[in-house]
């Protein structure tokens, strides 16, 4: 059943319309966030669980949670564009969402193919905080991220390897929230992944 507090958008973008969902916060937003879905050729979409439990905990924690299918996807219009037109699109909304709530701290987050996304989000709009579920390091290298940036990966991905995470996040002494026996797509952990998002985000 959807949620009252749940609605969907169009917004027109440089490769045609964009298909969102917003689910807001019972009270006035204190921040927006930004929550980005894993690889479109592979099945990633909104609707994805990992998607869908990121942006339902943080407008769980106050947050106007915003997320969209990338182009080509579900009702957004374009093609595939290896993470640049993607990133383009998530400014697009970013601005969408800023001028709709106010300039209110921005919160980025994204699975996999989405964390790249976000991380070019990142260099462009920073953000209060990034949030990556299992970032794909090998396929969509990124580089140093802001101190706090919270990293959840499953001890058992064999899709995007935690040994890949670990080699990139170990220069910048960044912390990484390892999940005991989740795979890639969380299967049975989601709840983990909540908890893991509200204990950072409620600070």
């Amino acid at each position: 059943m959807i949620p009252e507090n749940r609605r969907s958008i169009e917004l027109p973008g440089p490769a045609g319309k964009l298909e969102v969902v917003l689910d807001e916060p019972r009270a006035p937003p204190r921040a927006v966030a930004l929550v980005a879905h894993p690889h479109p050729l592979y099945g990633g979409t909104l609707d994805n669980k990992v998607t869908q439990t990121l942006a339902t905990t943080l407008a769980g924690v106050g947050c106007a949670a915003l997320r969209m299918n990338f182009r080509g996807v579900g009702g957004s219009e374009g093609v595939h564009d290896e993470g640049r037109g993607e990133t383009d699109d998530m400014e697009i909304l970013a601005r969408y969402a800023l001028e709709r709530f106010g300039q209110l701290p921005l919160y980025l987050a994204g699975f996999s193919f989405g964390c790249f996304v976000q991380y070019r989000m990142s260099l462009r709009l920073p953000p209060q905080r990034l949030v990556f579920v299992a970032p794909a390091l090998k396929r969509f290298p990124m580089g140093e991220v802001a101190p706090g940036t919270l990293v959840i990966h499953g001890e058992l991905d064999d899709t995007a390897p935690l040994a890949d995470a670990l080699d990139w996040a170990r220069p910048q002494n960044l912390p990484i929230c390892v999940v005991p026996g989740a795979d890639h797509f969380f299967h049975r952990r989601l709840a983990v992944i909540r908890q893991l998002v509200e204990m950072a985000c409620r600070a």
